[in-house]
């Protein structure tokens, strides 16, 4: 989608500290991270929401999931991490292409917000 931030991360054009990457998913960094490990991980393709997403392409969403716990994996969250997908204003998602946030690397508070 024209003008998306994360479409343009997944193309190369804007930068961004790669943690993995294969055909459906690119997963990097995040620029503000909300604990030791925080990295994303986003679709190639443009899904404004995880409720689009498994609207549109159920198997892809399932897919993600299991993508996101290997980069939590690779990423050396051994003693636990935490998967967190904000779909829509409420949950006050901020950019709207379907991402998953990894977090992890200590002790995460046991509040959701």
């Amino acid at each position: 989608m024209n003008g998306c931030l994360f479409c343009k991360i997944a193309a190369g054009e804007i930068p961004s500290t790669k943690v993995y990457e294969d055909e459906k998913f690119y997963s990097f960094l995040d620029i503000n991270p909300q604990a030791k490990v925080h990295a994303l991980i986003i679709p190639r393709e443009h899904y404004a929401d995880m409720a689009e997403l498994s609207k549109k392409d159920p198997a892809l969403a399932g897919k993600m999931l299991k993508t996101a716990c290997l980069v939590a994996e690779q990423l050396g969250l051994k003693n636990g991490f935490r998967l967190i997908t904000n779909t829509g204003a409420d949950a006050r998602q901020s950019v709207r292409h379907t991402h998953v946030h990894i977090l992890g690397g200590e002790e995460l508070s046991d509040r959701m917000g």
